[in-house]
């Protein structure tokens, strides 16, 4: 009776992720990590080959059931193969869902959580129980998820292949107490008018986060780090809001790191100004191994 239950359980399960957006399965899991429970979903397209790539997507502040929401990805890893995974990362010390990247709320406090070590625990697991790419690791995340798809470069590059924060930050404290361990392809997608992530940084730490710097100062690091030559620069067709495209080119290994800057673009994943999820593919494809 009680495996019949959970087959029955596992069928509904299936059965509602399939109604989700994408056309394969989308299920649901724990992990523990240093007593922290947390749960993830994964989604695997249909007829998935062994060693697929994988990309790790981490939500916004405050955000829940971010699976649940069409952002792409799930559309895309049906096109090019490869799995998704939506981590949920666990309350803060103000009872909402987040990533610890060093908020000043969160460090004032005194409060903390090993998400990177999570992160590489979550990536290993996964490769190992869905077959997938021992290489072909990648992060992006959207605001909060994206200073943690940052933190990630800093701190797990041996784990991830490229990164692509959305709307997301460099704390000051990163950039001042990290150094980046090797070179990382970094694609950023930004806009210029987001007054939650603000394209021109805060450096006095008015709006209560911590101090974070200017985003265009927060990608040419990473150009630098990638020993970027120079910059190629192109305007996207335009759907809403204009799109530019900074490229900096010729870095370390064929590496590049991309800056979609966006015109008066809001702090909302931005599919009204380009098809995000395949520019995050398009940029990722380009380090396959």
């Amino acid at each position: 009776m009680k495996r019949l239950t959970l087959l029955f359980a596992t069928l509904l399960l299936t059965l509602s992720a399939t109604a989700d957006n994408g056309t394969g399965t989308m299920t649901e899991h724990t992990l523990t990590h240093k007593g922290v429970e947390y749960t993830y979903n994964i989604y695997l397209p249909n007829d998935l080959p062994a060693d697929a790539p994988l990309v790790i997507f981490f939500h916004g502040y405050g955000s829940t059931n971010i699976h649940k929401r069409d952002l792409g990805l799930n559309a895309a890893a049906d096109k090019h193969g490869f799995a998704v995974c939506y981590p949920q990362g666990p309350t803060d010390n103000r009872g909402h869902s987040c990533w610890a990247v060093g908020y000043s709320f969160h460090t004032d406090a005194g409060w903390e959580r090993d998400d990177i070590g999570f992160t590489k625990r979550l990536v290993r697991h996964l490769q190992r129980e869905y077959g997938l790419s021992r290489h072909n690791v990648f992060a992006t995340g959207h605001s909060n998820g994206g200073e943690m798809s940052y933190l990630l470069a800093y701190e797990a590059p041996e784990v991830f292949a490229a990164v692509a924060p959305i709307s997301g930050l460099t704390m000051e404290w990163m950039y001042r107490q990290l150094t980046p361990k090797c070179a990382v392809p970094l694609l950023e997608i930004h806009g210029t008018a987001d007054t939650v992530s603000k394209w021109e940084g805060d450096p006095d730490n008015n709006d209560g986060w911590g101090e974070y710097i200017a985003v265009p100062r927060a990608v040419a690091l990473w150009a630098a780090v990638n020993r970027c030559t120079h910059e190629l620069t192109e305007e996207l067709p335009t759907v809403r809001n204009r799109v530019i495209a900074h490229r900096y080119v010729e870095g370390t290994n064929g590496n590049e790191v991309w800056l979609y800057e966006i015109v008066g673009g809001s702090h909302a994943w931005p599919d009204g100004d380009l098809n995000t999820a395949e520019e995050i593919w398009k940029f990722f494809s380009k380090y396959l191994k």
